[in-house]
C-alpha cells in the first residue's frame, strides 16, 4: 500500500512537471488603454497585469487590478476609478480565452507568428466575448505576446456623463504585451 502511494505520488508530480514545462507566466504584462477624441487623447498604463499561457493547449488567462492604472494627470485617475470602472466594486479585469491552433508558434525558432485569439473578457461585472488577433514575437529562447482591440464602454455598462461625452471616446482601445518566463 505504501509502494502504491509513493507511486502515486511521483506520477502527479512528474505529470505536474511535464505540464508546468509548457506553460509561461508574467506579473508585468503592459495593459495601455486609449480613448482619443477630437477635444483629449486619455492614455491609461497598467505594468502589473498578469498572465498565464499554456503552448500546448493555446489556453490562457489574463488579469489586472484597475486600480493599478497609471495616468498622466491624477484627476483622470481618479475619474477612471470612482466614476467609470468603479474599481472598490469592481477590481480587477480579466480575460480567459484560446490561441487558435498554437502549434504555429514555433518556440524553438526566432520570428513573430500571428494568432488568432478568443476568449472572453469581464470587466465593470460583464463580461462579453471578444475575438482579435495577435502576434506571439520568440526571440532567444523568449516569447513576448502581442495583442491589440477595441471595446465599446457601453457593452460593460460603463456611462459615460454628459457633461464630458466630447472628451471620451465611446470605443478604447486596449493594447496588451506581455513578457513571458517560463514556469
Amino acid at each position: 500500500m505504501k509502494k502504491q502511494f509513493i507511486l502515486a505520488l511521483f506520477l502527479a508530480l512528474f505529470l505536474n512537471s511535464v505540464n508546468a514545462q509548457d506553460r509561461y507566466f508574467t506579473r508585468g504584462a503592459k495593459v495601455v488603454f486609449v480613448s482619443e477624441t477630437p477635444l483629449e487623447k486619455i492614455v491609461g498604463t497598467n505594468s502589473q497585469g498578469t498572465n498565464v499561457y499554456d503552448t500546448k493547449t493555446g489556453q490562457f488567462e489574463f488579469a489586472v487590478l484597475m486600480k493599478s492604472f497609471v495616468f498622466e494627470k491624477a484627476l483622470l485617475e481618479e475619474h477612471f476609478n470612482e466614476n467609470y470602472v468603479e474599481s472598490s466594486k469592481y477590481p480587477k479585469s480579466t480575460f480567459k480565452g484560446m490561441v487558435e491552433d498554437p502549434s504555429k508558434v514555433n518556440l524553438t525558432k526566432d520570428g513573430i507568428y500571428p494568432v488568432k485569439i478568443k476568449g472572453q473578457l469581464t470587466m465593470h461585472g460583464v463580461t462579453k466575448d471578444v475575438a482579435t488577433e495577435g502576434v506571439f514575437e520568440v526571440k532567444g529562447g523568449k516569447i513576448i505576446g502581442k495583442s491589440n482591440f477595441i471595446i465599446t464602454l457601453a457593452d460593460y455598462k460603463i456611462e459615460i456623463p454628459s457633461l464630458v461625452k466630447d472628451k471620451i471616446s465611446k470605443d478604447v482601445k486596449i493594447s496588451v504585451i506581455s513578457d513571458y518566463q517560463k514556469m
